[in-house]
């Protein structure tokens, strides 16, 4: 026996864009948009499970997007989800950024209804176009009772993700979503939509205009403050360091470490590597435990990109490190 829906949900799609929406050229053999009823065809594959109400709200591809953009996305999704005869949303997005802008939304947005988003990694028109599926099954999720109150949800490949875990492993695969520390969160059938692992507190933030520019910097074996000093003088008010291992960098980086926090410039230290937390066990110069006693905040399980999007978010409220460095422990593993 399932457990699908007994009635049907009110499910409000927005298009933002992305390969979903896009078909291949056949003169350039360049991949490029369609018109925004590209997604209209699928809608007969889900009568059964819904009754779905489509926005062509933006149709860009996923490079271009901004946090002012995510922020805008964030609204239009917000006029939907407040009214009372919607059940569920989903937003399609291109995958380069989707999981930015799946957590983006999953920090501001505090409704218990679904939303879910999706995408595609290979055009209308392709062998095999995943975009037609993935949408029907997103659709699908968002219509089911059990997908209420998870926070933001991914859904590709017939996996559900939390938006929060979720990232982009592989150029062009269709499986490309994954999460690596945890896993899907459930899985779409032909007949249901399963759950198997629930889904701890979340960090919430304002849902506020997006001001601040947060820079994002790599370590690697050898690498100077250059890029930090270059980000300080481009007027960075936050930046994410994306270290290495448990969070340690290299001696040369830390000068510009120190002036960042001299100005009160607010540095967030997470690891290059796609499993695991940052923590402060080296001792050594550059190690995690000197970052911690400068006073640099270390984010709990996010890779870099999202600690971006969060450092952002936070910058909405608070400067102060022990708050953010509350903001970057709470609720995300």
């Amino acid at each position: 026996m399932t457990s699908a829906p007994s009635s049907k949900a009110n499910i409000i799609v927005v298009t933002t864009g992305g390969t979903i929406a896009m078909a291949e050229d056949q003169q350039t053999k360049s991949v490029r948009p369609l018109s925004s009823e590209a997604l209209q065809a699928v809608l007969p594959y889900v009568s059964d499970h819904a009754k779905v109400q489509m926005d062509h709200y933006l149709n860009i591809p996923s490079p271009h997007i901004t946090p002012d953009i995510m922020f805008q996305i964030s609204q239009r999704a917000k006029e939907w989800l407040e009214r009372p005869e919607t059940d569920g949303l989903v937003i399609t997005h291109g995958t380069d950024t989707l999981e930015e802008t799946a957590y983006y939304l999953d920090l501001v947005l505090h409704f218990d209804k679904p939303i879910v988003v999706t995408g595609a990694m290979r055009s209308q028109g392709e062998l095999g176009a995943d975009g037609p599926v993935n949408l029907v099954n997103a659709i699908r999720t968002a219509a089911h009772p059990r997908a209420k109150g998870k926070g933001v949800l991914v859904v590709f490949n017939d996996e559900i993700h939390a938006a929060r875990w979720v990232t982009k492993t592989h150029t062009s695969n269709v499986a490309t979503f994954r999460s690596p520390s945890h896993g899907p969160v459930g899985y779409v059938t032909k007949k249901d939509i399963l759950f198997h692992q629930s889904i701890s507190k979340k960090v919430q933030l304002p849902h506020k205009q997006p001001r601040a520019r947060v820079d994002l910097i790599k370590a690697a074996a050898g690498t100077d403050d250059c890029f930090l000093r270059c980000a300080l003088d481009s007027g960075a008010e936050g930046i994410v360091l994306e270290g290495l291992g448990q969070g340690n960098i290299p001696p040369a980086m830390l000068p510009g470490v120190k002036e960042a926090l001299r100005r009160n410039i607010p540095i967030v230290l997470v690891s290059r590597c796609y499993n695991g937390i940052v923590q402060d066990v080296y001792g050594y110069e550059g190690g995690g435990k000197e970052l911690k006693e400068l006073g640099v905040v270390f984010s709990n399980g996010l890779n870099g990109q999202k600690a971006r999007i969060q450092l952002i978010a936070a910058l909405n409220v608070s400067k102060d490190p022990e708050a953010l460095q509350e903001f970057f422990e709470d609720g995300i593993i």
